[in-house]
């Protein structure tokens, strides 16, 4: 069974993959050598669509990328003991809503700040994950791959709201202060297991802040359109 739905996922990835970079190209915003943006051309409504695609995006491949990881490495009753608690997501400790009533209540300008500090705290913490399952002996190619793209476009993830940011609000954005984050130790090896659990925690909570991304914005763009409806 697990295998059957490994080979259907990889014919899958294989014909969706093209389009996967595709979509992703318009939320290059780095200067032109002419010094020009590109993303000032684009409307306020199709910038954020385009956003809400790549999120979307990232949240399918890391979503799929932590059911791979969980069928390789994580027996059941691991399973059971990451979700009964004991590790902590690296973003706990963020100013950012968790409950349905909090997140209704938030403006618009702390939505979209919301969303960039989960994509710079985020940014570190994947590039060591691709670092860490590279010393992996059954790490297989297309969990590797996947990790090495989520970790590529949620660069261009932040160029495209820091771009929201300035064409909605007309400012700058917040940055984040990776340097107190102690997961992320490089110059200690942990122990098997505990390199296998930390992986875990990691793609298990970049899932969930994946998926606040995606909802964030999708309410922000419910907003521009249907004020009093929107949940």
């Amino acid at each position: 069974m697990y295998l059957s739905s490994v080979m259907l996922w990889g014919a899958w990835a294989v014909l969706l993959w093209p389009n996967l970079l595709t979509l992703s190209i318009p939320l290059d915003c780095r200067e032109e050598q002419s010094g020009l943006s590109r993303c000032p051309s684009i409307s306020q409504e199709k910038l954020l669509e385009r956003v809400i695609q790549h999120a979307e995006l990232i949240y399918r491949v890391s979503e799929e990328s932590c059911a791979l990881y969980e069928d390789m490495f994580i027996p059941l009753p691991l399973q059971v003991q990451r979700n009964q608690g004991g590790y902590a997501c690296i973003t706990n400790t963020l100013p950012i809503p968790s409950s349905r009533n909090e997140i209704q209540q938030i403006s618009d300008k702390w939505l979209l700040h919301s969303v960039l500090m989960l994509v710079q705290s985020w940014i570190e913490p994947l590039v060591y994950l691709q670092t860490s399952l590279d010393r992996y002996d059954a790490a297989p190619e297309m969990l590797l791959n996947k990790t090495k793209w989520v970790s590529e476009k949620l660069n261009s993830l932040q160029e495209g709201v820091v771009a929201l940011i300035k064409k909605m609000l007309g400012e700058g954005a917040l940055t984040i202060n990776h340097s107190e984050q102690g997961l992320l130790q490089n110059d200690v090896q942990p122990e098997m297991l505990e390199s296998v659990m930390r992986d875990y925690t990691l793609l298990s909570c970049f899932k969930k802040d994946a998926h606040k991304m995606e909802a964030f914005l999708k309410l922000l763009k419910c907003r521009q359109t249907d004020t009093y409806n929107c949940s």
